[in-house]
């Protein structure tokens, strides 16, 4: 479903005056924010008409991507503008893509629930020890299967991933950082979900405030192309491509949207 261009201008000013109202804004994101990028971008997303998942349902192949190639959209340069501005105070991702650190966001404004994929730590060294790379390290691992095949150069132990695969509950303090998570949603009074189904965002109650009675609940303001579930409860539905909305949302703003530099 797309909204016509007026109207979706109209949600964008509607959308902007939440933002500037905001006393603590939380965003969360899915793979919708990745899939078309201004700057580069091109990464399928998961339940889309070409996603991964429904192409897998429908029996067909689905092709790689190189996401190490990969660079940040206009959402994700607009995202880490917001947070620069103090307007976004956290971000909530479901993407393994690691688009947001490369979006300049810091590490400690971001949770990344599913991992990282160009991560990878030592969890013998106490704190944990971090590698962060630029080629994908997820090459060797799978479900269970976490170690990357390189060793911690400090003590010599196996290395593993970050991520955490369906059906896995992730334990790792970083990049998850449920920790930041879980106190963002506690003090949001606005969230915006920008290209997530919600369908696996759904299953975290803490991130939507359940224990709070509905009328102390965050305004919720959602941006995607098909339904989700919770649209009934969103405050505003803008049906149209994450970076369509962001750009008409910072020109509201009066905001430039910094380009990526590799």
């Amino acid at each position: 479903i797309c909204d016509e261009p007026e109207e979706l201008k109209r949600k964008a000013t509607e959308l902007a005056a939440a933002v500037r109202n905001a006393k603590h804004l939380v965003i969360y994101t899915g793979a919708g924010i990745s899939t078309v990028g201004f700057f580069g971008a091109s990464i399928p997303d998961y339940r889309g008409p070409n996603g991964v998942w429904t192409l897998l349902q429908k029996g067909r192949s689905i092709r790689a991507t190189d996401l190490s190639e990969a660079e940040p959209t206009l959402t994700h340069m607009s995202i880490a503008c917001l947070h620069k501005h103090n307007l976004v105070q956290h971000v909530v991702s479901q993407n393994c893509d690691g688009l947001h650190l490369r979006s300049g966001l810091p590490r400690t404004a971001i949770s990344e629930l599913h991992g990282n994929m160009y991560i990878e730590v030592c969890t013998s060294c106490t704190p944990n020890r971090e590698y962060v790379r630029v080629f994908d390290v997820t090459e060797r691992t799978a479900l269970h299967r976490h170690h990357t095949g390189r060793m911690c150069h400090k003590c010599g132990a196996q290395l593993r991933d970050t991520i955490v695969h369906f059906g896995e509950k992730g334990t790792l303090r970083q990049p998850l950082n449920w920790e930041a998570a879980t106190e963002a949603a506690s003090k949001a009074d606005v969230i915006l979900c920008l290209g997530s189904s919600l369908k696996v965002l759904k299953k975290y109650p803490r991130l939507w405030c359940m224990s709070k009675p509905p009328t102390r609940r965050p305004k919720l303001y959602i941006v995607n192309l098909q339904w989700t579930p919770k649209d009934d409860l969103a405050a505003l539905k803008l049906h149209g491509r994450c970076d369509d909305v962001m750009r008409l949302l910072m020109a509201e703003l009066g905001l430039e949207i910094p380009h990526y530099d590799r």
